[in-house]
């Protein structure tokens, strides 16, 4: 049932929760894992959580070196936080983000959903790859969440509110999106471009663009719209450099 979503790791310390969280993905149908960077990765030690249901999850977990490559080819990305604030805005709870991602899944899109290290989470710059933001509601008391516990809730969550009716199969599809890879490009285009015009301030560029990069995920962004706000960034810098703007395109022509 959710055979275009994906869970990533970043980080792990304990090999034990990489057992149990393969564990929860076999619970819910589940069978892409993917690893980046994990700092302990000793199956001898993850088998026995995993269970043999999932034994299969882990003998096909796939290890990547960054977030970025083990996001490239996918659609739409949901990171967890545990904290608020500064980058971490915009956070839906766990019902509505199984309801966001159910209806991606269901026009034949790929999800993964992104969950940190135990005990720093993920990184500012992991952040900002990501679309949405999820954080788990806890009691105040105990507010920390094993890793697995909240792979099984995110999860749990996808599963309850996707439908075998609701997924579209890819041939249907008039059009591919544009993958999380095209999607990281366009943003990088945007911002140059917004930098040539002097839009951005540039004391922190990335945190000003946030708003933008927020506002792009949540399209429904087709590859022809891809191509075409791409082609707009190049013509708004072309004309930014007839009109004297010391932009990168017109510094790549005085070099070459």
């Amino acid at each position: 049932m959710l055979d275009n979503l994906r869970v990533v790791l970043v980080r792990t310390k304990f090999p034990e929760n990489i057992g149990m969280a393969a564990r929860a993905c076999a619970n819910m149908g589940c069978s892409d894992l993917v690893l980046v960077d994990p700092l302990n990765l000793d199956m001898d030690k993850a088998l026995p959580l995993a269970t043999a249901h999932a034994k299969h999850i882990l003998e096909s977990v796939r290890v990547t070196h960054g977030l970025a490559e083990a996001l490239a080819d996918v659609h739409v990305v949901f990171g967890t936080t545990a904290r608020t604030g500064g980058w971490r805005k915009s956070l839906v709870p766990p019902v509505e983000a199984g309801k966001m991602a159910a209806a991606e899944l269901a026009k034949g899109k790929r999800v993964a959903l992104v969950f940190g290290s135990e005990d720093k989470g993920l990184e500012n710059e992991e952040i900002q790859m990501c679309g949405q933001l999820v954080t788990i509601p806890t009691a105040r008391e105990m507010s920390s969440l094993n890793l697995a516990q909240a792979v099984l809730v995110l999860l749990y969550e996808c599963f309850r509110q996707s439908r075998p009716a609701d997924h579209t199969a890819h041939d249907q599809l008039a059009e591919r999106h544009a993958t999380h890879a095209e999607q990281e490009a366009l943003m990088a285009n945007i911002q140059e471009t917004l930098s040539a015009i002097d839009f951005l301030k540039p004391q922190n560029p990335d945190y000003w663009l946030l708003p933008v990069r927020r506002f792009f995920t949540k399209l429904d962004l087709r590859r022809s719209e891809f191509d075409m706000l791409m082609g707009i960034c190049r013509q708004v810098r072309w004309i930014a450099g007839k009109a004297g703007k010391n932009t990168p395109d017109k510094n790549r022509q005085g070099e070459s």
